[in-house]
């Protein structure tokens, strides 16, 4: 047989294989999906009761990763749906909707009648059809107990304009899911991957869907050519060339009990060919420049350049660590060019000119005495190992550029030890933000880290403005010290009533209540199908 027909019949063979396992895990988990069914009627039945369309104004939404945070097409919003947060024994789920006024700097929370359930880890997509859509797919929801998982295969769309949300019902769409990845490419919804898990088993997804915007029907792509392994939380944008998937996370059993987890670094480009919409292919992409360093939970937005912005992320040096390397590092993406590079911030003008005008004013006296030795400004080198994903161990190594304008010379007189330089105001390292662009600022709100073994979840709000790069705007900070954490030692049986948690959810209605019922599945991150520190 030839070297096309071996891969023709292994590839079939994948299918096959993957096919099988998708029904194994369909199989087992289908008994847990029904007994979960009932607490997501449940939840269902507390949103019934909002026959109106209700808009407040309020304070920031509380501490959440795993939303989706997108750019209104029309006004100078930012809509937040879902989420989750985690305090240590109880996880909570959210389907509340808010808006983010840029021009006010003002949170208004919006109640519409029929919202989807509850959910993290779904994909949301903006469209202007219609006055602006928001397109919603997949996510997932867990038992109070934290061992039983749902995973929705729905899709709802919320009119901007009339503030209505809308389930569409199309057969032939992807299996129920979480971590997948959806963009929106010309009228049409592409969708890439993600994973579904039971207690005992789980899959992970490389198949490819079309949602036609025009037809509201789904068509499951066969793209030709070698593509990505399967994979969730991984990097889909569209580039001027097609659709870039990069990255991802994916685990695999080696033995009975014992997972591998693999950081993907590699790059694929999805194409239709010859402007056939019908008609996709997969090619391999190998950009150049300074790609980041392997890592999962990254965040990722598009520029109005089409340049795609990747941001922090969390890196387990060890499979079963319970800590990780957490980054606040930005990276750009040119599709144009194929090429990745740091997204380096520039010191502001003004501080140039402070600084200048200050060293003008030095008396005379001042030259003669011998200046004290100023601290190395030389770059720092950071080396760490990854285990790639053929099981080698991978020497990274991290060169961080000196206090300054990060990759540039510093200029004349920006060194004076006399005058220590402002602390530099910027997100601190987290993963599964949420990132949006809006005017050519990008904002980032929320996500995680984790100190030792407590998790912490953000409620701040940071915006950079592309063009001018000149650094970070604090828009709404918080202390990490204030939040709550509630050892799963304490009191484990009283978890009904949620008389012990006040983190700014509505633990006094009967909504709340309820809500505060769920309690700790897997420290928010296992049940992304990972490990204590992974990506969505």
């Amino acid at each position: 047989m030839g070297k096309k027909g071996r891969k023709e019949k292994k590839g079939r063979g994948a299918e096959k294989t993957a096919a099988k396992m998708e029904k194994k895990v369909s199989k087992r988990s289908r008994k847990e999906e029904e007994d979960l069914e009932a607490l997501i009627a449940h939840f269902q039945t507390l949103d019934a009761k909002k026959t109106e369309i209700v808009e407040v104004p309020c304070p920031p939404p509380s501490p959440r990763l795993n939303a989706s945070l997108s750019a209104h097409p029309e006004k100078d919003e930012l809509i937040l749906f879902g989420g989750e947060y985690f305090n240590g024994k109880k996880t909570f789920l959210y389907n509340e909707l808010y808006t983010y006024s840029i021009r006010k700097d003002a949170w208004t929370r919006v109640e519409i009648p029929n919202p989807p359930p509850r959910r993290c880890a779904h994909q949301a997509v903006v469209v202007p059809q219609g006055g602006g859509q928001l397109w919603i797919f997949g996510g997932e929801f867990a038992s109070p107990d934290g061992e039983q998982f749902y995973h929705y295969k729905d899709l709802w769309v919320l009119h901007l304009a009339s503030k209505t949300w809308e389930q569409v019902r199309s057969a032939g769409g992807p299996s129920g899911r979480s971590g997948h990845r959806m963009v929106a490419w010309k009228r049409q919804l592409i969708l890439f991957g993600g994973f579904h898990e039971s207690t005992r088993d789980y899959i992970y997804y490389n198949d490819v869907y079309a949602f036609h915007l025009d037809t509201l029907t789904w068509t499951k792509l066969s793209p030709s050519g070698l593509g990505p392994s399967p994979r969730s939380g991984c990097m889909m944008s569209v580039t001027p060339q097609g659709v870039a998937i990069y990255g991802g996370y994916s685990k695999q059993r080696v033995k009975k009990d014992v997972d591998k987890g693999t950081l993907h670094s590699d790059m694929f480009l999805l194409k239709a060919e010859d402007s056939k919409e019908d008609k996709w292919a997969w090619t391999r992409s190998h950009p150049s420049g300074v790609k980041p360093p392997p890592r999962s939970g990254f965040s990722v937005a598009m520029a109005p350049n089409q340049q795609v912005l990747f941001f922090g992320g969390v890196c387990d040096e060890e499979e079963e660590s319970l800590e990780g390397d957490f980054f606040n590092d930005l990276y750009v993406f040119d599709g144009a060019k194929n090429r990745w590079f740091p997204g380096q911030l520039k010191e502001p003008k003004a501080e140039k000119r402070r600084r200048r005008r200050g060293r003008r004013a030095e008396p005379p006296e001042d030259k003669q005495q011998a200046p004290a030795e100023p601290p190395p400004q030389g770059p720092l080198e950071v080396i760490r190992e990854v285990v790639s994903e053929d099981g080698t161990v991978v020497t990274i190594k991290q060169v961080l550029p000196a206090s300054g304008a990060p990759g540039s010379p510093p200029s004349e007189g920006e060194d004076d030890p006399e005058e220590p330089a402002a602390p530099k105001v910027a997100p601190s390292p987290r993963s599964n933000a949420m990132l949006a662009v809006k005017q050519g600022l990008l904002y980032v709100y929320g996500g995680m880290f984790e100190a030792g073994d407590r998790q912490v979840t953000l409620h701040d709000l940071y915006c950079l403005d592309l063009h001018r790069m000149e650094g970070w705007k604090a828009l709404l900070e918080m202390d990490p010290d204030t939040q709550e954490w509630l050892e799963e030692t304490d009191s484990e049986g009283d978890t009904g009533d949620g008389e012990e948690e006040d983190s700014g959810e509505d633990s006094s209605t009967e909504e709340g209540a309820a809500e505060a019922a769920l309690p700790h599945h897997g420290a928010g991150s296992e049940l992304l199908g990972l490990p204590s520190t992974g990506e969505a």
